[in-house]
C-alpha cells in the first residue's frame, strides 16, 4: 500500500522521484482518470510533475512491465488498451489466482491480519458514502491486501499485476461503477476466512470476480488533457511544480 503522506520529493534522489512519478501515474490509471489508450507524452508529464523526461521514461517502463502502459512504434507511450479476448484471459487467470489466495488464507488469519482487513473494509464503506474515484481504488486494494497477507511473494506479484490490468479492462468494457466491488461481499469473504470454511471461501471469491466480469459492457470515454488529469496525482506525491509553466494548447476530442 502507498503511504498516506508522500515524502518531500524536492530533497529526494532521482531514483526516488522516478518512483513517485510511477506511483502517481499508476494511481491515475487504476482510478481510471487516465483512460485506456490515452497518450502519455513524456514532456507533458515531466512538466506537470516537475521532473526530467528521463525520470518519466523510467516510470513508464515500470508501468509497461506491469501491462498498464504500452509503447507504440513512432507514436510514443499510451495507457494500455487490452482487447476483449485478452480481457477474458486476464479475468480467467485472476479468478484462479485469487481463489488460490483465499485457500492459503482460510483459517490462518491472525488477529492483526483480521484487523487490517476490517479496517480496510471500513475505509471502503466510508469512501463509498462520499463517492468519487477513491472507492474504486480501495475496492481493488482489498484484493491486493489479501494477496499480501498470504506471504507468498510470487502469488502477490501476479495478483497485483492482474488486478491492475483488470482495472484497465473495466475502464474499457465496464458499465458505470462496475469496477467497484460490493463491500458486503468483501465482508462475507472475511467472515468465511475467519471461520475456516474453505469451500465457502472459494465459492465467494469465484462468484465475486465472476460477477465483476459479467458486468462488462463497452462504454467509450471522452479524452481529457493529461495535465488536468495529473494535477491531483502530482500533488498527492509531492511532485507538483508550483512554478511550472502551463502552455495553452488546443484540446482534441476523442474521434
Amino acid at each position: 500500500m502507498d503511504p498516506d503522506i508522500a515524502p518531500d520529493s524536492a530533497s529526494a534522489g532521482p531514483g526516488h522521484r522516478s518512483t513517485l512519478v510511477y506511483r502517481a501515474l499508476r494511481r491515475a490509471i487504476i482510478e481510471q482518470a487516465l483512460a485506456p489508450g490515452a497518450k502519455l507524452p513524456e514532456d507533458a508529464i515531466g512538466e506537470q510533475f516537475g521532473v526530467s523526461r528521463t525520470l518519466v521514461r523510467e516510470a513508464l517502463a515500470r508501468l509497461a512491465g506491469e501491462g498498464l502502459v504500452e509503447h507504440r512504434p513512432n507514436r510514443g507511450a499510451a495507457v494500455a488498451y487490452p482487447s476483449l479476448e485478452e480481457a477474458r484471459d486476464v479475468f480467467s487467470v485472476r479468478r484462479a489466482m485469487e481463489v488460490l489466495a483465499v485457500e492459503e488464507l482460510c483459517g490462518r488469519l491472525n488477529p492483526d491480519a483480521i484487523a487490517r482487513l476490517e479496517a480496510h473494509v471500513a475505509a471502503e464503506e466510508e469512501a463509498h458514502r462520499r463517492g468519487g474515484l477513491e472507492s474504486i481504488r480501495l475496492a481493488g486494494e482489498f484484493h491486493l491486501l489479501l494477496a499480501e497477507l498470504t506471504g507468498n511473494a510470487v502469488l502477490n506479484r501476479y495478483i497485483n499485476e492482474l488486478a491492475s490490468r483488470c482495472s484497465l479492462i473495466l475502464a474499457i468494457y465496464g458499465r458505470p461503477h462496475s469496477s467497484e466491488c460490493a463491500v458486503s461481499e468483501h465482508r462475507q469473504l472475511i467472515s468465511a476466512l475467519v471461520d475456516g470454511d474453505a469451500q465457502r471461501c472459494r465459492r465467494l471469491m469465484d462468484d465475486h470476480l465472476g460477477a465483476v466480469m459479467g458486468r462488462a459492457l463497452i462504454s467509450p470515454r471522452p479524452e481529457r488533457d493529461i495535465r488536468d488529469v495529473l494535477t491531483r496525482y502530482a500533488d498527492a506525491e509531492g511532485l507538483l511544480a508550483a512554478s511550472a509553466p502551463r502552455t495553452t494548447r488546443k484540446r482534441r476530442t476523442a474521434s
